[in-house]
């Protein structure tokens, strides 16, 4: 099997989403201008995602050989016993690098290992029960959640308030995203009121931009994006959920500028906003999802 697919089984081209979540939860807990392991932490929560994508592909490959039959699995290319062990070691491999920073940086271990068992934890429940689950948007949106809280756990100070407010604007995201992604073999929506989930964090910018005027600027790009977004769900012809997914994904990295934007590090709110354009770039190259 070449690299392509292996690239392809993990989502890769979705990973900048992640390594912003951590630009925000660092900026929230007040340890963006002064932490030194980002790039270790991004690594981290990359190895927990591809971990999490590719069991999520191991756990649904029989629904995949009716519903999606040309994914890796199903299609012969890769065998569903080595997807599962390199699963679970991707998850293995992102606690240990992130029990590794919060040792180097000077926290204590046990918030670091429970954020880390956690977000696991997490991760594996939604890939396990997320077919026919009605509340699987909720926990997709806990696992995003989780990366904000372990990357503060594994900081030396305690979990900001701001930061725990921050995770819940974006669970709202992700429950509005995830909810459209459930629908995405069928190309259509049984519902659409989970999709005003996906107005909490604009409505949130609004309110915190009367006192953070840096807000505007990055709450109306995230505005005209999700109203872009959006246009590919509308009912016709021309409807196509899984272009509304993949640009929505990108938009995690828009919620996360509005979040770091808050705190006034304007420099690292345009680097989110550049992994949300890194995101659909590469998305071109590597399914994202």
């Amino acid at each position: 099997m070449n690299l392509a697919v292996w690239l392809r089984l993990g989502r890769v081209s979705n990973l900048p989403t992640v390594w912003s979540n951590v630009l925000a939860a660092l900026a929230l807990s007040g340890g963006l201008s002064a932490h030194v392991h980002v790039g270790l932490l991004a690594a981290a929560f990359s190895f927990f995602y591809v971990g999490g994508m590719y069991l999520n592909d191991a756990f649904d490959r029989e629904i995949d050989a009716r519903e999606r039959p040309q994914r890796p699995i199903p299609s012969g290319q890769v065998s569903a016993a080595s997807v599962f062990s390199l699963g679970f070691g991707w998850l293995g491999l992102g606690l240990a690098t992130l029990l590794h920073v919060a040792y180097h940086g000077g926290a204590e271990l046990q918030p670091a290992l429970l954020g880390g068992l956690g977000l696991a934890a997490c991760i594996v429940a939604y890939d396990v029960y997320h077919k026919q689950n009605p509340l699987s948007p909720l926990l997709m949106g806990l696992c995003r959640v989780l990366v904000y809280v372990a990357t503060a756990c594994a900081l030396p100070g305690p979990i900001t308030p701001a930061l725990l407010l921050g995770a819940a604007v974006l669970l709202c995201h992700l429950i509005g995203l995830t909810y459209a992604a459930k629908q995405e073999a069928f190309n259509r929506l049984a519902r659409t009121w989970p999709l005003w989930f996906l107005a909490a964090p604009l409505l949130y910018a609004a309110y915190l931009a009367l006192h953070q005027p840096l807000v505007a600027p990055f709450l109306l790009l995230a505005l005209v994006w999700d109203v872009y977004s959006l246009r590919f769900l509308r009912p016709g012809p021309q409807r196509s959920v899984p272009q509304a997914i993949v640009r929505l994904i990108a938009g995690i990295a828009l919620i996360d500028a509005l979040a770091i934007a808050a705190t006034g590090a304007a420099g690292w709110a345009l680097a989110a906003v550049g992994l949300a354009v890194l995101t659909r770039v590469l998305q071109r190259y590597i399914p994202g999802t």
